[in-house]
């Protein structure tokens, strides 16, 4: 394993320590490849995913273009499955860019974090 995928790891386990989503206030996990970006409302105490979206399937645009579609995209799933507040997890990967992007639009599209 590399030093940069160890390093993320340990930021992972380090917040997943302190936080939990629950069936009212879910947790908004997200991870992000290289092309793509995913984003789940987990419900830890039953284990169970809420709603999704990712930008598969998207048309061809810039990273940040994505995650904003996929940011306005899960905060639209979240209203029509009854959640408003949400915990974020940024899954060990650094607030900005493209995780900053989905989080902003999620925010805006009316989602309390």
């Amino acid at each position: 394993m590399s030093a940069k995928t160890e390093r993320r790891n340990k930021i992972k386990f380090r917040v997943r320590n302190k936080i939990s989503g629950t069936a009212e206030r879910p947790r908004m996990s997200v991870f992000r490849s290289n092309k793509q970006i995913y984003v789940q409302l987990i419900d830890d105490l039953s284990g169970k995913t809420l709603a999704a979206a990712s930008s598969l399937g998207m048309a061809k645009m810039s990273g940040k273009e994505q995650a904003a579609k996929v940011g306005e995209l899960i905060a639209q799933n979240a209203k029509e499955a009854g959640i408003t507040t949400v915990v974020f997890d940024r899954n060990g990967f650094l607030y900005h860019g493209r995780v900053k992007e989905l989080a902003d639009a999620a925010r805006k599209s009316g989602l309390t974090f």
